[in-house]
């Protein structure tokens, strides 16, 4: 393996499986690792001929935590995700000392609401997202939507849930709505359809409370591509606009590959 400068070697602290393709795992961090909440880092495994695979998976943990976490699926014959969920406790895998990404609330200036919109592992970002102070001072009210296709992926309910009983948390928790979507279930409780469909219909709205405002809410997108990519039109549509390096706006989105 070269370039180490480049890269720390950590080590699988805690595995945690929901499904036989769906799985959350922590790492040893680096003490000198920095992120901000909502950016991703590059993890990286040794291929067959030697040489690293590298790939990037957003952080689910604390900017503040001792360790890393990720969420993670597994692409069958996938070059990486096969090998990777091979790996048991204590064994090692290899991270980036550079963060990356720009699905962070600094690119917004204003607003009242922050809507996070996620589907399948794009909820990963939001969680890391919620522990952070800044998220509950800056927002008067906050909506997470993690929309799966079977219950059992709702991996974050609990870990969302828990903040109304948090030591610092749980004193804003009446700020949060959570909406879990199930699109391949009948669950109680749950919404059942896609999210762009949700907004063109009106029923996150109604499920929410209160209506989005292009002057008032700040919205973030994450997950596969073809919601992102219908949910950014949605909002575009509506005068929303992409907030940009230099130009904060009213939109940032993530595309999990």
């Amino acid at each position: 393996m070269t370039n180490p400068d480049k890269y720390t070697v950590e080590r699988i602290t805690e595995i945690h499986s929901y499904t036989p393709n769906l799985f959350r795992f922590r790492t040893t961090r680096f003490r000198g690792y920095r992120f901000i909440p909502g950016q991703f880092a590059r993890l990286g495994l040794e291929g067959d001929d030697g040489k690293i695979i590298w790939r990037a998976y957003s952080i689910v943990s604390a900017s503040y935590d001792e360790y890393l976490e990720f969420f993670s699926i597994v692409v069958p014959d996938g070059a990486f995700t096969s090998r990777l969920a091979r790996l048991g406790v204590g064994d090692e895998i290899l991270v980036e000392k550079m963060n990356y990404g720009f699905l962070t609330t600094d690119r917004f200036e204003g607003g009242r609401d922050l809507w996070m919109l996620s589907t399948g592992t794009g909820v990963a970002p939001f969680v890391s997202i919620l522990f952070e102070a800044d998220t509950w001072q800056n927002y008067e009210r906050i909506v997470l939507v993690h929309s799966v296709r079977q219950s059992a992926e709702l991996a974050y309910t609990e870990t969302v849930e828990s903040l109304k009983h948090h030591e610092y948390f749980g004193e804003f928790a009446q700020k949060l709505v959570y909406v879990p979507v199930v699109t391949r279930e009948t669950v109680p409780g749950a919404l059942a359809r896609r999210i762009p469909d949700l907004l063109e219909s009106g029923g996150l709205e109604a499920r929410v409370g209160f209506e989005l405002d292009r002057d008032k809410s700040r919205v973030m997108i994450c997950g596969n591509p073809e919601m992102v990519e219908d949910t950014r039109k949605w909002f575009l549509d509506r005068g929303y606009e992409l907030s940009r390096r230099g130009k904060p706006g009213h939109l940032a989105l993530e595309n999990l590959w």
